[in-house]
């Protein structure tokens, strides 16, 4: 079963009239997922912007229906026959007719992409597998390759320790003319990462139609909030650059042969160079790179007659897209397993509040110098914050992120005795009396707020005359409390007296001044 992330990006990247192969490279996943997922969506009569409404687990129940979730107890066919079939003598059967021969006899079976790779597993572990390796046709301006170079050598002199650091070295490379791009950073993380990419962009000054970064350390091979980080980068960078993001297989070098080659060709030709002196900044490092890569694209290929910066010049940077008029903003990127039950998310000392509804689930917080945005896990933005270098207050909420009740409870406990009189004014002299009495009955004024906030609620939708008559009455029976006021204005409600001077004459009723 797929996310909604991969099932939204295979029907987009296919309307994009992306072939087969390129989806699945980019998603990690076979033939026979992607049919069906663009079969189960054809077949849903729905179009693109209606699946990015719904919500994802919509999405993922329509692609995936639940009683198909679970995966089937098959054993595992006897590939030891079919493997003597295809190796037979003058045999012409191959894996293909061994599946359709498969599944003729066996329909709940294993998949084409399952069979076929059990098969080859099979292969491996009883024959070895073999060291072909594939002749590639490289399109200009369609790859840029993007990795950390292994050696971090110790170039870095701190002026004030005089102790040595380590530098990590970002590399770039595309896929026809190899023009080199390289900057050092102080470490592997993702932030470096980021703006390494957006320098080399703007070092060709053009964008290529994949960008295929090596599986970052930040990215671990199992699903966890790491990688939830990564997906939400790889997106934000295809979004902004209107590219596509296409990692290589984890473990799998042949997969990224050509920046392999140029990162081993910068260890020899850069970096042992840069080795026989120290830097006592980066900048100066920078300078002293940006120089001999200079060299380097300049430099003629063996047995070539034109260099690296001519083959850019001339295959490459025709076919690259223009770079966009912006230049993209690095994050801080932060993921959250789960938004807490108080649903503010924690940022440098700082807490922001996203909707209360997304307690529990998992969300990612970006951070640039002026601004806090929080995505959902499907990176759709929930909400922006401007960001807080106050010590206080330190938690940053918005009203409209609050539970009902709690939002209340915050609106209560942050007015005052005069705002209270004022909404009162507006109901006329006699409620305004009515409260202001409320407000001096306590000890401290701020007993009553809770009590006068109750009343101005309760009858904020009626009528003023309504709501005047029974505060007169109130004041009349110098009882002007919060259960008095209910008691009247039922009783006015249901049509029952209320006061003394409702009640009916009678010789047998004494009336107040009996008791004096």
């Amino acid at each position: 079963m797929q996310d909604f992330n991969t099932i939204i990006g295979v029907i987009q990247m296919r309307q994009n009239e992306c072939s087969f192969s390129v989806i699945q490279k980019r998603y990690h996943i076979g033939s026979g997922t992607t049919q069906r997922i663009l079969s189960r969506f054809e077949a849903s009569g729905l179009t693109l912007e209606e699946l990015r409404k719904m919500e994802p687990h919509t999405v993922e129940e329509l692609i995936y229906p639940p009683e198909q979730v679970r995966r089937k107890d098959i054993p595992l066919p006897d590939f030891q026959y079919y493997y003597d079939r295809i190796h037979a003598k003058g045999s012409k059967v191959n894996i293909a007719y061994c599946w359709i021969e498969y599944k003729t006899e066996h329909p709940d079976g294993y998949e084409q992409s399952q069979f076929y790779e059990y098969y080859n597993r099979f292969v491996e572990s009883h024959y070895g597998k073999r060291d072909a390796t594939m002749a590639v046709e490289r399109v200009p301006g369609e790859k840029m390759y993007i990795d950390w170079v292994g050696d971090q050598p110790y170039l870095l002199l701190d002026p004030n320790t005089g102790e040595l650091r380590k530098v990590h070295f970002f590399a770039t490379t595309l896929g026809v003319s190899s023009l080199i791009y390289a900057e050092a950073f102080l470490n592997e993380k993702l932030s470096n990462f980021v703006e390494g990419t957006i320098h080399a962009v703007q070092f060709y000054g053009g964008i290529a139609k994949y960008f295929v970064p090596d599986n970052l350390k930040t990215a671990v091979t199992k699903h966890s909030k790491d990688e939830l980080v990564l997906q939400s980068v790889y997106s934000d960078l295809e979004d902004f650059y209107d590219t596509i993001v296409l990692p290589p297989p984890p473990r799998k070098p042949r997969g990224k042969a050509t920046v392999e080659n140029h990162v081993r060709y910068l260890e020899t030709h850069l970096i042992e160079p840069l080795k026989e002196r120290t830097y006592t900044s980066l900048e100066e490092l920078n300078r002293d790179i940006k120089e001999k890569v200079a060299v380097l694209n300049s430099r003629k290929f063996q047995n070539r007659p034109y260099s690296r910066l001519d083959a850019f010049e001339r295959y490459d940077k025709p076919c690259m897209k223009p770079l966009p008029h912006e230049i993209f903003t690095v994050c801080d990127y932060k993921a959250i397993s789960k938004v807490p039950d108080n649903y503010h998310i924690e940022y440098d000392g700082h807490y922001y509040s996203v909707v209360y509804t997304q307690c529990g689930k998992p969300a990612i917080l970006k951070a640039t110098h002026t601004e806090i945005r929080i995505c959902d896990s499907y990176n759709r933005l929930l909400c922006k914050h401007k960001r807080s270098y106050r010590d206080f207050p330190r938690y940053i909420t918005e009203d409209s992120h609050m539970r009902p009740e709690h939002l209340y409870y915050k609106e209560v406990n942050s007015k005052d005795g005069a705002y209270y009189r004022r909404w009162a004014s507006v109901v006329g002299p006699s409620m305004s009396e009515f409260i202001d009495r409320m407000l001096k009955s306590s000890k401290h004024e701020e007993q009553s707020y809770n009590a006068c906030a109750g009343i101005l609620h309760s009858v904020k939708d009626l009528p003023h005359g309504i709501v005047e008559e029974v505060a007169r009455q109130c004041i009349e029976m110098n009882s002007c409390r919060y259960k008095t006021f209910k008691q009247v204005l039922g009783k006015l409600q249901s049509g029952e007296p209320c006061s003394e001077e409702h009640l009916p004459q009678h010789e047998n009723i004494r009336g107040k001044d009996f008791y004096k």
